[in-house]
């Protein structure tokens, strides 16, 4: 007979275990409610309901050997019961219940598209072109990756009602357009991908360089991103999909160099390139090198070569700046836009000299487009301060502390002036 400490230690043991589970499991079971279901209220409310569930039977029971299967099945049952509660107000509901109550257990559904990953789908459902692109991005982050309201509104600074109407107008949308739950075929894929890429990389842009708040990055972010990139790569096989996983990993192998343990920003030149991950670096390369070789080059790939020629330089100093900067050249031909004008006006600063930098950066402030980009205006700054032109350099330091909204950011910033001042 087990005695009331043992009950009860098996007991925190499997309210431990549906912790553990919620946190790696939540989002998957999720993807599958919503393709057994069909509707995304319906299925994070069963969601709620299974974990519910776990937490009453899981410490009594003890848990079962199939964790998700027995999520999944027990959300889908919750699902057909609240419906049939409904129905009495709601004749159309009974029939909706009555329908998935037929349906097959899902632990035994066969995936009819081949794709193991019922996430997969999500992703492209909640990519759809024909949802505006802050949609997009806010239905993701929600359904996908499991940010609440306020963490999403936080990280793109955004009045929380505003995503929260963002993610309700999405759904509505999907719903009301009968959006399909798939993957697009071979013929829609192209235009799809894209989508889903930018997506996937705006994610991944917010774990590498949070927009605001105490911390310099947000790896939860970053490797979801970077999760989401293996299932695109393993599924898809696309060259830009590769470029894209490459990127990520090659930015992501530095992590541990780009902060001091007090939280600093340590930039690139200045970083221990003893702490990079060079098996994140030699598995970003490998990708890079496959896509470049499919010949069908795109923006990703591009920066992936770009970030692969940082990431194999052994010093600061030998890093080839004329490699980089032609391959700024090329992505500025393909995808023009001013961020990417105004890295390629870093790279001929650091081939060419500052003088030759800070001349294409300032056609660039010029011309307006980067004005609220506090990243252009600290770039012109670190210019001009390499030229010794002291007052414009601390003149466009203050304008990039007045546009910073993140922390670290800031505090290199003030210390930037300070030197300068003293």
């Amino acid at each position: 007979m087990t005695g009331a400490g043992e009950g009860g230690d098996a007991g925190e043991r499997a309210r431990a275990m549906v912790e553990t589970v919620y946190r790696s499991e939540s989002r998957r079971v999720l993807a599958t409610l919503i393709r057994l279901l069909g509707d995304f209220d319906l299925a994070e409310e069963a969601l709620q309901d299974a974990f519910t569930a776990a937490l009453e039977r899981w410490p009594v029971d003890g848990p079962p050997a199939n964790p998700r299967a027995w999520l999944v099945s027990t959300g889908r049952f919750k699902a057909i019961d609240a419906l049939r509660r409904r129905s009495r107000f709601d004749a159309s509901l009974d029939r909706i219940a009555s329908d998935l109550g037929t349906a097959p257990d899902p632990a035994e559904v066969a995936d009819e598209d081949g794709i193991a990953d019922d996430r997969l789908r999500l992703v492209f459902t909640c990519c759809h072109p024909s949802l505006p692109a802050d949609a997009r991005v806010a239905l993701t982050l929600r359904e996908v990756c499991g940010l609440t309201t306020e963490e999403i509104a936080a990280a793109f600074l955004t009045p929380p009602r505003t995503v929260a109407q963002r993610i309700v107008r999405a759904k509505a949308k999907i719903r009301d357009a009968r959006i399909p739950y798939q993957v697009p075929s071979r013929a829609d894929l192209a235009e799809r991908l894209d989508s889903v890429l930018h997506v996937v990389y705006l994610v991944y842009n917010e774990g590498y360089w949070a927009s605001s708040g105490e911390r310099l990055t947000r790896s939860d972010l970053a490797e979801e991103a970077i999760r989401l990139g293996r299932l695109l790569v393993e599924c898809l096989a696309e060259p830009e999909a590769e470029g894209l996983l490459a990127l990520m990993l090659l930015n992501e192998s530095r992590r541990a160099a780009r902060a001091s343990a007090a939280g600093e920003v340590v930039l690139l030149e200045d970083q221990d390139r003893s702490l990079w991950d060079r098996g994140r670096i030699a598995e970003g390369v490998a990708l890079v090198e496959h896509a470049l070789a499919s010949r069908r080059v795109g923006p990703f790939t591009l920066q992936a070569a770009i970030a692969a020629v940082h990431s194999e330089s052994p010093a600061a100093e030998r890093t080839d700046w004329a490699q980089i900067a032609g391959l700024y050249d090329v992505l500025a031909r393909i995808e023009p836009s001013p961020v990417v004008e105004l890295n390629r006006a870093v790279a001929v600063a650091m081939r060419d000299g500052p003088e030759e930098g800070l001349a294409l950066v300032d056609v660039l402030l010029a011309r307006g487009e980067l004005d609220d980009y506090a990243l252009a205006h600290s770039a012109r700054a670190e210019l001009c301060r390499r030229l010794g032109r002291r007052s414009e350099a601390r003149s466009s330091y203050a304008r990039a502390l007045e546009l910073a909204r993140q922390e670290p950011e800031r505090r290199f910033l003030e210390r930037r002036l300070a030197e300068l001042a003293g």
